[in-house]
């Protein structure tokens, strides 16, 4: 008996984001104790917009498999599905590890740059798919400008 397709794609993304969780109790004290630019009043909706984005780029990724499932080129784009999974749950404990913004803002920039190389290879194929990485399109680049103006407020900790 092998798995449906779409429990195969959604476990893949799970197990990938527990990578966020590979940060020491004293990395998340350390975050927490940065100095946030005065307009960020929407950090309690970040995990619910993570949330959103994981999902829909599970759906993404549903959709682009089911368009010719198991050809190279299908394999191809379920890597780099997977290398802005990899990007987005390295953010924190890179971040957190290094102590350094600037890392964060880097892995940031580089999921941003890798969803948007996604995204143009996704939109042939499907344009409902395509659609599903609007949410990471727009909430990428929206977390890389926030950890940036952190750097500034936080210079010891660039």
């Amino acid at each position: 008996m092998s798995l449906p397709d779409w429990v195969v794609i959604a476990g893949v993304a799970l197990v990938t984001i527990q990578l966020a969780n590979l940060m020491s109790a004293s990395g998340r004290r350390w975050f927490m104790h940065l100095r946030r630019p005065r307009w960020l009043t929407f950090e309690w909706a970040i995990p619910v917009i993570w949330t959103v984005v994981f999902i829909c780029g599970t759906g993404s990724a549903w959709l682009v498999w089911r368009t010719a499932p198991g050809t190279r080129a299908t394999w191809g784009l379920m890597g780099l599905y997977w290398l802005v999974e990899v990007a987005i749950a390295l953010y924190t404990p890179v971040t957190c590890k290094l102590r350094s913004l600037v890392a964060g803002t880097v892995v940031g920039a580089t999921g941003t740059l890798l969803g948007a190389m996604l995204a143009v290879l996704v939109w042939p194929l499907s344009r409902t798919a395509f659609l599903l990485l609007w949410p990471y399109l727009i909430w990428s680049p929206i977390g890389t400008y926030v950890t940036w103006a952190m750097v500034r407020l936080n210079p010891g900790n660039a």
